[in-house]
């Protein structure tokens, strides 16, 4: 079964939206095990819109079209079906209460525009799975299946994963499950990844039930991503956590998270196993690491707070920051220790440096220092600090420092052991 993916939206073709939903529908086609040959962006055309439907017809038996589903005038998708297909565009009266609920449990008024999505191509059917108002829409022309998903991509994913991919799975005659399991890392590169786990993927081209691939993924590092094939969902299980386990025992402790888990919560986690609080102190990152940890919900349990000392009196007389030089390991380190003392936290980290676009106090754009501190440094706490040159512009080089420092802290605490006390130094102070 041939499948291929159809864009549709003038915003992609000129780059305002990144197309995400290409992408994610291609990566979760592949775990299924189905075959896409093409991926294809068209523009709000009308005319455009049904020569690339008439162009996948001809080369593909599925086509899964993502955008121009909404109520505006601009959201072509039904129309082109219906042109392709020769047929009219009817309006599904089930679907106009369908919406019109929708509008009643918000407490909101229900634009006229909003009954468009209640019309379909005579002879297609809607998808059962409907988080928004835009209903997915199924239809055939030509011996080809088209599926018609919105735009939004958390919409598309619950369609998709609801009904295309199931409904894709058994025209294919696929019985078998296949499962994908991604282990999270950051410190190596890419390479240094492939080359570390070379012959484990060599033993496992024999087996042909289990493989390894590698996504570079930017600021969060280097994705591991394990997909077994098995008769049920138990054996497959089994065999991911078999693989997982041999892949942790060659990368080790640069493995931090798994599927969604992100550094911050991995860093959360390890706070909460040792009882332990945190505070940050932040200049170049602006709050970012803050932010980031408040993300992680039930934060608040671990996290104390953060100072953005971004002017230099704010380090010097809130954090304690000794005068002079504000880019240096020094200087983050005060930083670190001020934010656990002025916030009441057993650990304290910060990040300072020369994000750009302009050199610094004799520094080139990407110096960046980093301090960890655990506990009272005057009581045998851990200090730990580093001096890194980070690349890309200026929020490449801020967000590289967020992961960097959380980074920095879990390795601290992943030394202190693993759970337990912690050492009598550290009290909590939450």
């Amino acid at each position: 079964m041939r499948t291929e993916v159809l864009a549709i939206g003038t915003e992609l073709l000129l780059g305002q939206i990144v197309d995400t939903n290409s992408s994610w529908i291609g990566e979760n086609l592949a775990v299924n095990g189905i075959d896409s040959y093409f991926q294809t962006k068209v523009g709000d055309n009308l005319d455009r819109i049904v020569e690339a439907m008439r162009l996948c017809a001809d080369r593909s038996d599925v086509v899964i079209c993502t955008g121009g589903l909404g109520p505006t005038q601009d959201d072509l998708t039904r129309d082109a079906l219906a042109r392709l297909a020769g047929v009219s565009l009817v309006r599904d009266e089930d679907m106009v209460e369908t919406i019109m609920e929708m509008f009643l449990g918000r407490n909101r008024p229900m634009p006229s525009n909003n009954l468009r999505q209640a019309d379909r191509p005579e002879g297609a059917r809607f998808l059962d799975t409907q988080p928004g108002t835009a209903p997915g829409l199924v239809m055939e022309f030509d011996g080809t299946l088209f599926y018609a998903l919105p735009g939004v991509p958390w919409e598309m994913a619950a369609m998709m994963e609801g009904d295309v991919l199931p409904e894709l799975r058994r025209r294919a005659g696929i019985s078998s499950v296949i499962v994908s399991r991604t282990l999270r890392t950051w410190g190596l590169s890419e390479s240094a990844v492939a080359e570390a786990l070379a012959e484990r993927i060599d033993a496992l081209e024999e087996s042909q039930s289990t493989t390894l691939a590698f996504l570079a993924s930017g600021v969060e590092g280097i994705k591991v991503r394990i997909t077994a094939k098995g008769a049920d969902r138990a054996q497959v299980d089994s065999a991911l956590a078999a693989e997982e386990a041999q892949v942790r025992a060659i990368l080790g402790d640069v493995i931090f998270g798994v599927d969604d888990e992100t550094m911050e919560a991995s860093v959360l986690k390890e706070l909460a196993t040792r009882g332990l609080t945190i505070g940050v102190a932040e200049s170049l990152t602006g709050g970012l690491v803050g932010a980031r940890i408040c993300d992680v919900a039930g934060a608040s349990a671990q996290f104390r707070g953060s100072i953005v000392s971004y002017a230099s009196e704010i380090k010097f007389d809130l954090l304690g920051v000794p005068r002079g030089p504000v880019i240096s390991e020094m200087a983050a380190v005060a930083m670190a220790e001020g934010a656990r003392k002025v916030l009441g936290a057993d650990v304290g980290i910060a990040a300072t440096g020369v994000a750009g676009p302009v050199p610094a106090e004799g520094l080139p754009v990407g110096t960046v220092c980093l301090a960890v501190v655990i506990g009272d440094p005057d009581d045998g706490g851990v200090v730990r600090s580093e001096q890194l040159r980070l690349p890309g512009g200026r929020q490449q080089v801020r967000e590289y420092s967020v992961i960097s420092l959380l980074s920095l802290l879990r390795g601290e605490l992943l030394a202190l052991g693993d759970g337990g006390a912690p050492p009598d130094s550290l009290t909590t102070s939450a």
